[in-house]
């Protein structure tokens, strides 16, 4: 029986072809520019559902082990209240690479499906469209979940209203498809369209399935598989594949190689929750501790080739995660054993609660941020973009990153004060809240999500209709002071219908929203 990490068969040649094509690219754009200390390589790596307190530099009562997380935190800077663009996935993954809230997009709440239409719109810059204009090679290897648009046997609106199994009917998967990350400033592709857990089940290369579904397979949902695809030997393979393209880079004749951006979003810790068996029973606390110390060692592997090809020096490493860590890691059975993958935050993925959207954020970058720091500083993971522009001395168009704030001075040590003026949550049914200095307002009686109270409960109709906490005495958002702070609830609630009047929270002309955009619960259901 073959391990679930090898590599066989179709996929042995995928790997090759894939690192072939790699080099072809990289070598053709050889020449005058390569990675420096200031102008460094950016590896991005996102974890799928990790929790804050998942990560012992977080939280010191972790029972989950992550020496690379800790390795990667004790060479660089550990951020203790970053924040994802929203408490799911899709939402986040379009604010980091577009540097823009994703309320303002077409979505306004939910998620995509694996067979959604592409939702960066048309001609919008992004972190891999910037850094290419300014010499660098860009990848993405991982969960894409942004949308594709699917060649057809036949037409068909695919609207995101079109029932899913029609679209999965309607797909011809020997078709290019269109609209997906190498049509949005990647030069290469290799990964899945959505979640582990979200048809079709097959890899995807630059703008083509891998193969051609003959199966169905069931990974919590039913739908279309490539007769070799298992959801265990999903993390191993991109894992490899980010790999080699780090080896890839640092083969290249003379290490003439253009800089590069490595976006890699993981499909793990996120259900199904599938350990390799190599890393099953290791955590003691059950498999979704094995699966994040699986997460753990993928890190690990990636500044392992770092370090091989003699890149470290020269490169920014950012670890994050898309959101809080799932409900369906098993809360219970998890504190049964000690751990708490929120740490000391309230709620969980999905929410409008910490837990929901504050998340394990690290950066090391040798010589520029010093080692074993820690930031305090409110962050988001749309700061990316300016972030990115400020690094290779760019200046961002005004129709770009609309919300996206530079953490360069945060990672220096140089900043004097927040980067930020507020930072906007947004939670999966589209409640929202506003974050500022200790004040945290959320336009909503309940969780915004799936811990309680869970909305549209009876319990919620006898809530106040607003919740507003204060931080940094009440990290676990236990007492709603709007009562006694309604000149806070005012400020913040005029500072976020700004921000939404003027399709921005950074200086710049007001910009256009894709569709109205509701903050307050009685008008937004």
């Amino acid at each position: 029986m073959r391990k679930p990490t090898e590599l066989h068969g179709l996929h042995v040649s995928l790997v090759s072809g894939f690192l072939l094509a790699l080099l072809a690219v990289i070598s053709s754009a050889c020449a005058e520019t390569q990675a420096t200390a200031d102008r460094p390589n950016i590896v991005y790596i996102l974890a799928d559902d990790l929790g804050y307190g998942d990560v012992h530099r977080l939280n010191p009562d972790s029972k989950i082990t992550t020496p690379n997380l800790d390795r990667l935190a004790d060479q660089g800077m550990t951020f203790t209240d970053a924040h994802s663009g929203s408490s799911v996935c899709t939402p986040t993954r379009y604010g980091i690479l577009t540097g823009r809230y994703a309320w303002r997009s077409r979505l306004k709440k939910g998620v995509l499906g694996g067979y959604s239409p592409p939702l960066i719109e048309p001609g919008r810059l992004t972190v891999a469209a910037l850094l290419r204009q300014q010499g660098y090679q860009t990848a993405c290897v991982g969960k894409w979940h942004l949308g594709f648009d699917w060649g057809t046997t036949h037409a068909i609106a695919f609207g995101d209203e079109i029932d899913p199994k029609a679209k999965m009917k309607a797909v011809d998967y020997t078709r290019p498809i269109a609209h997906g990350p190498t049509s949005v400033g990647f030069d290469t592709y290799y990964g899945i369209s959505a979640s582990l857990d979200m048809p079709p089940y097959l890899y995807i290369h630059n703008d083509r399935s891998v193969g051609v579904p003959t199966t169905e397979k069931t990974y919590i949902r039913k739908g279309p598989a490539h007769a070799d695809f298992e959801a265990v030997g999903v993390l191993p393979t991109l894992t490899a594949k980010a790999v080699e393209f780090i080896d890839g880079c640092g083969k290249l004749e003379n290490g003439k190689a253009k800089p590069f951006f490595l976006y890699f979003p993981l499909t793990a810790p996120h259900t199904p929750i599938v350990p390799d068996d190599a890393f099953r029973g290791r955590s003691k606390v059950g498999t979704y501790g094995d699966f994040v110390m699986q997460v753990d060692a993928t890190v690990g592997r990636v500044l392992d080739a770092l370090d091989r090809n003699g890149m470290t020096g020269t490169t920014l490493v950012l670890f994050a995660s898309d959101n809080g860590c799932s409900p369906s890691a098993d809360f219970p059975a998890l504190a049964r054993q000690g751990h708490h993958p929120s740490g000391p935050l309230r709620g969980h993925k999905a929410d409008i609660f910490e837990g929901g959207h504050r998340i394990p954020f690290l950066a090391r970058w040798p010589g520029k941020v010093r080692a074993g720091a820690t930031c305090n500083d409110t962050t988001c993971l749309t700061d990316l973009l300016a972030t990115c522009a400020a690094i290779v001395g760019a200046t961002l168009p005004a129709d770009a990153g609309e919300d996206s704030v530079s953490i360069l001075p945060d990672l220096l040590g140089t900043a004097q004060a927040p980067v930020r003026e507020a930072t906007v949550h947004h939670s999966i049914d589209g409640s929202f809240a506003i974050r500022q200095g200790p004040w945290k307002l959320a336009l909503c009686p309940d969780s915004g999500g799936w811990s309680d109270p869970r909305p549209g409960r009876p319990e919620v109709k006898s809530l106040p209709p607003v919740q507003l906490f204060n931080l940094e005495r009440d990290l676990g958002e236990r007492e709603n002071l709007q009562a006694d702070h309604p000149e806070v609830v005012d400020r913040l609630t005029k500072l976020l219908e700004r921000y939404v009047a003027e399709g921005r929270s950074t200086p710049g002309p007001a910009r256009e929203n894709n569709g109205s955009v509701r903050i307050h619960r009685e008008t937004y259901r």
